[in-house]
């Protein structure tokens, strides 16, 4: 049989070169190379690799890591054990919960209880309290954990009791956080009196694992047994375990009695822990030294003793090299076995130098370090891999020169450092030690392995040496972190280390970040023992490398570690060398070339998707890949074992995983390539598409990346950051934000693509997306004009964005395809498409929205679901894994305060998806500002983040205190600018609310900076400008996983709320450690399998909510962003608001739970939790605890129980223990279901009233329930449904009424019937569907409905008021269902359905003021209390010379306004018309608005004089007072001016023209003080009086003139600026097209709103009255405010689309705009469709623009032209009759050419005649009335179908 590497390496090259391009071939190829070749190992039939883990007996050589193999041991000789995760040694604890969960049993023939704790500190305090027991038990830790037991480590040495801490050594957080190996933490703790044992490889972790277990009972000293973090701890290599009967063979029983007799125990009591004074403390600690002082020989004894039962001798110091060495290293760790190899290798050139390994670091024995070192050394270098700044010598140097001093020998010694954070540590750099030793004076405290060039200490590393045994075989596989490569891998090295005759080693190199960042495995085997404990280097090179994802190729420099003729796999769609050509880059091509790798390519993702995994998960078939081209195994038995480790990885997860991984390892073969590519490639050169490649997210709309980005990212994203120089970094490890926008990782297969007709702008989509590459962008004109070739958009919707466009974009080269935006999409807007085909076709629409389109931030409420995605995402592009359930809570906050955040954030997932160095998330807007962030330890999170906001408190108190004085100054006289100083006092007005507080800081900080400092400057000026950094106030959040929240740092967030502080708490409850492999925490559910609760976790979930609630002064909420949107964006406004502590505890879906949806699973998964009870939505505010409400709302009251079975089938967690264990699952996860609906019943209670849960018990215990209540339903999606309902509910209760308030999924049909009134108010979702909170109810509904009693509501008055926007099709359609299922029922119908709309500028308020008075008459409500409520502002009038009055100066500008210039007015008809119609034109220049066809010009009209006289009469005023407006109450979505005229407040703000609503009449009822008066606007407002009401209305009364019909009401301004609603803009349609008049010029049509009273008085609208008489722009231009609302309309893309026009009066004016547009798009040389024209009017005067149109139809634009003028015969004609005689122009527009149609005009009956008209052509063309009537549906669907009628 050959034996060795270069028999693999022939195999090997045998195997590559019978490898076809043909994938039959390939397959034959392949068998035929396993099957035949003579180096292919005979299997060791001893061996066993199905063994789930190590063998209590371990009589087989395994492959296993330095954990398994640490574990084997401890659990051997433990009684108990406590563990918690830290990586790396967190496998340790969970390899001793399997064994113990599997029933294995120690060498005392028991099974080990093993326990996690909350933290490191509990499980040290734990293991003290187990040994004072006299159980022996151990513990698993790391850097921080370590460092939390150091207090108990001195306790158990001081207390001489026998213990071992297995440490896998890691970093210390210094400078930033590591959790690669260095010693650090070991030396932390060296002075505890514990001795520390050091560990080299994972065989020394089995061997010395046992000596330290042995030597701490014979000794009665505790050991701390460690080996390097993830080099020793996670690398695996062939490991000969021992037999637990051998190691049962030499514990020393009697000392083991001894520590049991120790015990604390009644039988034999005693005492320990005592207090000692200073005459006894210092004689009791040296009683103990003999202990101490007997270490090193029990430990050598212990060695002795091991080496008899196992043959491998180990001694204190182990010396290696030549026996005259002159140059010696002493070191210890896992270097040592590299240090071995280039000892050989120097040897071998004639150098004498040796090195002595350290095993026994503490104590020290300075007797056996002089005996192994050769008397023949001269210089010594001492290498520590540890950093201490102020200490003149590094722990190990130190006590070698104490050794060697004390001992009286003196050589030349020196230290230095190597290998932090696990920086590598290769043969040529112990070259480089070694050769420093050979300088007369060697460099000291030198560091090796990285550049120094700030303070020199590095030395120079020469070129790689190759030191490695020729035999052995090297592959290396670039992965991505969760596409299974690195698991793999591990499989690959045990089944070759196991069942072949090769030894194994297999290192694993992962990124900082998660799922998705690289991974490099390193794998080698060869016929000897492997000392290469480093990466494998260009030298002598590996034998195959693998590229499992394509954007690596241009990313990594992979060929350069490739040996000439080596093996180069990459996973691509690409087979052919064209191909490959176009994609691979000319560099990689020439690499390939130069080391004529051999080249193969496989679709690994295809292959995968196609047996039904996801595309990511490749692992299986790369992994076949390298079984078959290497030949290590025979083709047959590689199948076999690689099944097996299929079965051992995913057989807790389902069969099906299973069956579909043993598919793709089958299907691997047939589809690999073999690449027969040119010689040419030698000189390739890049072509267009390759040279793409390179930078294949480049765009030509992309910022230049910064230099810090350029430096750090770009290196750490290529993995060449090792190269980076000392000088390249910031001392403290500060770093700026923003580096994430820069990587472009390119990880999806699939990306979502957006389809803008299905697209109802909800932007829930963007909500959830975890990495924010799912945008909504609103563009203006100009912006759409220069945006790519073939951007997609839409007219954006909604008032308040009128005049843009909006588009949903998609970033694709930063989608991870995790496709949760395609399951929350409400619309079927998204759908999943090739990245491939996003990266060429939408990178630059990306790239463009994301870059070059303006922020509009401020035209929506910020703190809507709507609203704040539209704020830019301060956090974006993380590290998070695919379908991550915690960035989106993260991201929404940046939307909501970003600017101001503050975080404070724990170690977990968080921190290193949102903290890893040189790859921020985090960014800054466009003013600078973004989120500062840090992290402390994962136990201190929350103190860290209180100390924080208390120093930002301090500062801030300062700054205002620092302001104040400033402004003393200034009114003794001294000087600062005007503008400084009104920018100050108003800061001071506002300095507790942080939004104010945010307008005025841009202005402020310039004004500071402007103001110059002279030695005449106010002495405070400069401390301002210091402290100018806190005119906002930090919002401060603590942000963390339940790791922290429920455990570790339990505590310190029970103090911090406690505090009364006003800090935020951000709960990520992912229910365990994700971050460390999804352990279990306090959060994890009963009955879930998890590490470490490898049987199922036995305990409930903590109430993390209940218990914070217990404080009663913090507030407190439960949400799930998926389930509730609304919910989740009201608690952290009102977190954020409440002036105290608060906390959010959010449902965070972790893909480690294992969803068989996968990847996308989040949306089902937190509206299932929500349904099924699982999890609770609640929000507790102390701010609301008034009378019988308890501040306590319950936001999911009603559950589905049967939901709790589909939730727990959906996740592996639960599921994997109903298989392993069915009856025990079925009984835990029995008891989880009943634990969580107690829970909920006990919520639901909470959230009731007295009166509502009296009733509610009643129910329960049987009884009947009697009394008359208001039950007010709502479903909603973005709140506002809620917020219509919760203010029926006050009103009802205002009045006296019993009411309550639930989501309509709350509501249990069966209990309608028991409801005598029920209110639903119900907005519409989509193109009609139930908004969320309604969905549950209305499925249920629907089934109901199908065989219910037609009187099942017999008895049930009920009332619908609809939510809707009248622009969509099924205006209100969600609410008419309602309507017309409780009617169906035979509910009693109040009144008639209630239609709000979006549509109009007041939106549904309009229709509600309407509705509600009638609602209230028709139930017989009681009036409302007969007391007016105080004012919401407190008004005041300022003396002249208060320094505020002369803000009143300040022109009053309307929010959402822009200044423009009306130029031209000109009448449209003859003088003396009866009708006036004029013509306007407005220049737009300079306002930053633009138009689209379709649009409405919004303009702000002034009340008239007389109206303003009117009011100020009846006010007492003369109109010059100025007015001080302060909020005490208000709800106002736009703030007022703070300072204002009464004249301008009357004249411009307050609609006094309007019409009065019955609100406006109870007030004066209210204010009157004359009897007669009162007496009739009581009956005004009375049901009897409503025929005098309405007679009021139709005289139009206005505010004014009812104040003035009414003088005794004794009215003041305040109860004015409540009862009378703001002027509104008013909207007229716009008629001319931009592109012909330019985009600055905008025409409008506008008839004189002019009627008569029924007293016969002439009235005047506000609006055409102020355009009639207060403009006349012929004197020259005049200014007026004004803004663009969206229009309603879709217009065609293309103008080849025919448009049939249906215009009346002065609906003219959009198809004016319509017709200029196709022509100037005629005269530019496009093909344009047919348009017609119907116009009606009663006269051809009232035809405006006649001569224009038939120019247009002259010219060919206008095609047809139809007027139907109604007075101009003797029988009256209208449009519709014009239409039914033009049926077949209408059939052959809208049907045969599949034309648009508009119509535009008043409402009433002209829309569903149009609509009739349309339908009969269609019938007359010849189809039925059913398929014309769907036709016409289906355009109104589409956007082909638009009315705009008032």
């Amino acid at each position: 049989m050959v034996k060795g590497g270069n028999a693999a390496k022939q195999a090997l090259k045998y195997a590559s070169t019978q490898v076809s391009q043909t994938s039959d071939s390939a397959a034959r190829a392949m068998t035929q190379a396993g099957a035949t070749l003579s180096f292919a190992k005979k299997i060791k039939s001893s061996r066993s690799i199905d063994m789930p883990m190590l063998s209590h007996e371990g009589k087989s050589e395994r492959a296993i890591d330095g954990n398994t193999a640490a574990a084997h041991v401890a659990y051997a000789m433990s009684d108990v054990s406590f563990i918690y995760p830290i990586s790396p040694s967190t496998s340790m604890g969970e390899t001793m919960d399997k064994f113990a969960t599997a029933g294995r049993k120690n060498v005392f023939g028991q099974q080990v209880k093993v326990r996690q704790m909350q933290s490191e500190l509990g499980s040290a305090g734990a293991l003290h309290g187990a040994l004072s027991g006299g159980a022996l038990c151990t513990t698993f830790t790391a850097s921080q954990g370590l460092l939390l037991m150091i207090p108990n480590m001195y306790l158990c040495a001081g207390e001489l009791l026998p213990a071992v801490f297995h440490v896998s050594a890691r970093a210390l957080a210094r400078q930033s956080l590591s959790i690669f190996c260095d010693h650090s933490d070991v030396m932390a703790v060296r002075s505890t009196g514990c001795a520390l044992l050091s560990a080299h490889n994972p065989q020394e972790v089995m061997d010395l694992g046992l000596v330290a277990h042995l030597a701490s009972l014979r000794a009665s000293v505790p050991f701390v047994h460690f080996f390097d973090g993830t080099r020793t701890s996670g690398v695996i290599e062939c490991v000969k375990p021992i037999p637990y009967s051998t190691m049962k063979s030499i514990v020393p029983w009697d000392e083991l009695d001894t520590f049991r007799q120790r015990g604390l125990n009644p039988q034999h009591p005693m005492m320990r822990g005592l207090g000692q004074d200073p005459q006894t403390y210092y004689q009791s600690a040296v009683s103990a030294n003999r202990f101490y002082d007997a270490v090193p020989g029990i430990v050598q004894d212990v060695m002795d003793q091991v080496a008899v039962i196992t043959g491998r001798q180990y001694k204190l110091f182990e010396y290696y090299g030549d026996p005259e060495a002159e140059r010696a290293v002493v070191l210890m760790g896992s270097a040592a076995k590299t240090a071995e190899e280039t000892v050989d290798y120097l040897r071998a050139q004639g150098e004498k130098v040796g090195i002595l390994k350290v095993h026994l670091f503490r104590p020290f024995s300075t007797e056996h370090f002089l005996a192994e070192l050769p008397e023949s050394v001269k210089a010594i270098a001492v290498l520590d891999r540890t950093k201490e700044d102020l200490a003149p010598s590094l722990p190990l140097h130190a006590d070698v020169l104490t050794a060697m001093s004390e001992a009286g020998v003196y050589k030349k010694v020196v230290g230095g450092n190597y290998g932090l954070g696990s920086k590598e540590f290769a043969p040529r750099h112990v070259k480089a030690v070694f050769d420093n030793l050979s300088n007369e004076v060697p460099k000291r405290h030198f560091t090796v392995g990285i550049n120094d060039d700030v303070t020199n200490t590095s030395l120079q590393v020469g070129p790689i040496i190759n030191t490695q045994d020729p035999e052995v075989t090297q592959a290396i596989f670039f992965g991505l972190g969760s596409d299974g490569t690195v698991g793999a891998n591990k499989a690959a090295a045990a089944i070759i280390g196991e069942r072949t005759e090769f030894y194994s080693q297999g290192h694993f190199n992962y990124s900082s970040q998660k799922a998705g960042a690289s991974t490099v495995s390193h794998l080698r085997f060869g016929p000897k023992p492997i000392r290469s404990e480093y990466e494998i280097e260009g030298s002598p090179g590996a034998d195959y490398v693998a590229c499992h994802h394509t954007s690596f190729l241009a990313k990594f420099d992979m060929l350069s570690k490739v040996r000439e003729g080596g093996a180069f796999v990459v996973n691509c769609p690409w087979s052919t060398v064209e191909e490959l050509e176009q994609e691979f880059p000319a560099k990689l091509r020439q690499a390939i070339a130069e080391k004529k790798a051999e080249l193969y390519t496989i679709d690994a993702h295809a292959v995968a998707s196609s047996v039904g995994l996801p595309a990511k998960r490749i692992n299986q078939v790369m992994q076949a890949t390298f079984f078959n081209l290497s030949g290590i195994l025979p083709p047959e038995d590689a199948k076999e074992q690689l099944e097996g480790a299929i079965d051992r990885m995913y057989g807790k997860k389902s069969p099906e995983i299973v069956r579909q991984n043993k598919a793709a390892l089958a299907a691997a073969p047939e589809n690999l390539n073999r690449i027969q590519y040119p010689e040419s490639w030698i000189n390739a050169e890049d072509n267009e598409s390759s040279l793409k490649k390179m930078n294949p997210a480049g765009s030509q709309y992309s910022p230049d990346v910064d230099e810090f980005s350029s430096t750090f990212l770009r290196s750490i994203d290529s993995r060449t950051a090792d190269n980076l120089s000392v000088s390249a970094f910031s001392p403290g490890g500060e770093q700026p934000i923003g580096q994430s926008q820069y990587q472009k990782r390119a990880l999806a297969e699939e990306v979502p693509v957006w389809i803008p007709d299905n697209c109802t702008q909800c932007n829930l989509c963007s909500v959830v997306c975890p990495h924010a590459v799912v945008r909504p962008f609103l563009l203006d004109k100009k912006e759409m004009e220069a945006a790519p070739e073939g951007y997609m958009a839409r007219k954006a919707k909604g008032g308040d964005v009128g005049g843009l466009n909006y588009t949903i974009q998609l970033a694709p080269f930063d989608c991870t395809g995790c496709a949760v935006c395609v399951e929350m999409c409400p619309d079927d807007a998204l759908i999943m498409e090739p990245a491939s085909k996003s990266q060429q076709a939408f990178n630059d629409h990306w790239e463009y929205s994301l870059n070059k389109v303006a922020v509009k931030d401020n035209l929506l409420e910020r703190n809507t679901v709507k609203g704040s995605q539209f704020q830019e995402p301060l956090i974006e592009f993380s590290g998070a894994c695919s379908g991550c359930g915690e960035t989106p809570y993260v991201k929404l906050l940046t939307q909501m305060f970003g600017e101001r955040m503050v975080i404070a954030n724990s170690s977990g997932c968080s921190s290193v998806w949102g903290g890893s160095y040189g790859l921020s998330p985090f960014k800054k807007n466009r003013h600078g500002q973004g989120p500062a962030w840090a992290r402390s330890l994962f136990e201190d999170t929350a103190e860290y983040g209180l100390g924080m906001a208390l120093g930002s408190q301090q500062r801030r108190e300062r700054l205002v205190e620092d302001v104040r004085e400033l402004m003393e100054e200034v009114g003794s006289g001294a000087k600062i600018s005007t503008p400084l100083q009104n920018l100050l006092e108003r800061w001071l007005d506002v300095v507790d609310d942080a939004t104010k507080c945010g307008a005025l800081h841009g202005p402020l900080k310039a004004a500071l900076e402007a103001e110059p400092e002279t030695s005449d400057s106010p002495a405070q000026l400069q401390a301002v400008k210091r402290g100018s950094d806190m005119l906002v106030a930090p919002s401060h959040w603590i942000i963390g996983g339940d790791g922290w929240a429920y455990d570790i740092g339990f505590g310190g967030l029970d103090h911090v709320l406690a505090t009364g502080q006003d800090v935020n708490i951000l709960v990520l409850d992912t229910e365990g450690y994700s971050n460390t492999g999804a352990q279990i925490s306090k959060a994890t559910p009963k009955g879930a399998t998890m590490k470490m609760a490898a049987g199922g976790n036995k305990a409930k979930k903590k109430d993390l909510g209940a218990i914070a609630m217990m404080h009663e002064n913090a507030y407190v909420a439960s949400v799930s962003l998926s389930a509730d949107v609304n919910q989740t964006v009201k608690a952290f406004k009102e977190a954020e608001a409440y002036k105290g502590p608060s906390i959010i505890i959010a449902y965070a879906t972790c893909v480690d739970w294992g969803h068989r949806a996968g990847d996308k699973a989040m949306v089902q998964q937190q509206v299932q939790a929500v349904e099924s009870g699982y999890w609770p939505l609640y929000r507790y505010n102390p701010d609301k605890v008034k009378g019988e409400f308890n501040g306590f709302e319950l936001d999911n009251k009603r559950i589905s129980p049967d939901a709790m079975e589909e939730f727990v089938r959906n996740e592996n967690r639960f599921t994997s223990l109903q298989r392993s264990a069915p009856e025990y699952a079925s009984m835990l996860q029995g008891a989880m279901k009943n634990e969580f609906h107690a829970r909920h019943e006990t919520r639901k209670r909470k959230a009731m009233g007295d009166e509502d849960l009296l009733e509610y018990l009643k129910k329960q215990m049987g009884e009947q329930v009697t009394g008359e209540r208001v039950t007010v339903l709502y479903g909603t999606d973005t709140g506002n449904a809620e917020m219509v309902a919760k203010n029926f509910q006050f009103e009802f209760k205002r009045r006296g009424m019993k009411a309550k308030c639930l989501s309509l999924n709350d509501v249990a049909i069966s209990d309608l019937p028991e409801e005598s009134k029920v209110l639903a108010i119900v907005a519409t979702a989509g193109q009609g569907e139930m908004p969320k909170s309604a969905v549950k109810f209305w499925q249920d509904m629907e089934t109901f409905l199908e065989t219910a009693p037609e009187d099942y509501l017999k008895d049930t008055q009920f009332a619908v008021f609809g939510l809707g926007d009248s622009s969509y099709v099924f205006f209100n359609e969600a609410a008419r269902k309602i309507d017309e299922a409780f009617e169906k029922l035979g509910g009693q119908r109040v009144q008639q359905m209630g239609q709000g709309d979006d549509q109009h500028p007041a939106r549904f308020d309009t229709e509600l003021e309407e509705w509600s008075p009638d609602f209230y008459d028709n139930i017989e409500a009681p009036e409302p209390p007969q007391e007016l409520s105080p004012p919401s502002h407190l008004v005041e009038i300022l003396p002249a010379d208060d320094s505020k009055a002369k803000l009143a100066a300040e022109p009053y500008v309307p929010h959402g306004s822009k200044p423009v210039q009306m130029n031209i007015k000109r009448s449209t008809v003859p003088d003396g018309y009866e009708r006036a119609i004029d013509h306007f034109e407005f220049d737009l220049k300079g306002s930053g608005l633009s138009y689209e066809q379709g649009d409405s010009l919004g303009l702000w009209p002034s009340n008239a004089k007389s109206q303003v006289d009117l009011c100020l009469m009846a006010l007492n005023m003369k109109g010059d007072e100025i007015l001080s407006l302060r909020p005490v109450d208000s709800n106002r979505s736009v703030p007022l001016p703070e300072v204002i005229t009464a004249r301008t407040l009357l004249t411009q703000v307050l609609d006094i023209a309007g019409w009065p609503k019955r609100r406006f009449y109870e007030m004066l009822k209210l204010s009157a003080t004359d009897e007669k008066e009162k007496e009739e606007l009581q009956r005004l407002c009375s049901k009897e009086g409503k025929q005098d009401y309405q007679a009021y209305a139709a005289e139009s009364y206005t505010y004014a003139e009812l104040l003035q019909k009414f003088p005794s009401c004794q009215v003041n301004i305040g109860h004015l600026l409540d009862y009378v609603p703001d002027i509104k803009p008013r909207l007229y349609s716009i008629a001319s097209s931009s592109r012909m008049r330019g985009d600055d010029e905008c025409h409008l049509c506008i008839i004189r709103n002019d009627w008569t009273a029924t007293s016969g008085r002439q009235l005047t609208g506000l609006s055409t009255r102020w355009l009639c008489e207060d403009m006349h722009p012929e004197a020259g231009s005049i200014g007026v405010h004004a803004c663009v609302h969206p229009s309603a309309v879709s217009l065609p893309e293309k103008h080849t689309t025919p448009m049939l026009m249906v215009a009346l009066g002065t609906g003219i004016a959009p198809m004016r705009a319509f017709i200029e547009e196709r022509a100037s798009a005629k005269r530019d040389g496009e093909e344009c469709g047919p348009m017609a024209l119907f116009f009606g009017a009663r006269n051809r005067q009232e035809y405006s623009y006649e001569a224009e149109f038939d120019a247009y139809q002259k010219e060919g634009v206008l095609t047809d032209i139809h007027l139907a003028l109604s007075r101009e015969q003797k029988e009256k004609i209208y449009v519709t009759h014009r239409l039914q005689q033009q049926k077949q122009l209408v059939y052959d527009l809208i049907h045969q050419k599949e034309g648009n149609l508009y119509l535009c005009g008043p409402g009433g009956n002209v829309p569903p005649q149009v609509r009739q008209a349309v339908i009969d052509a269609i019938v007359d063309g010849g189809h039925s009335a059913d398929y014309a009537e769907k036709y016409v549906q289906d355009m109104q669907i589409t956007g082909r179908y638009n009315v705009e009628a008032w």
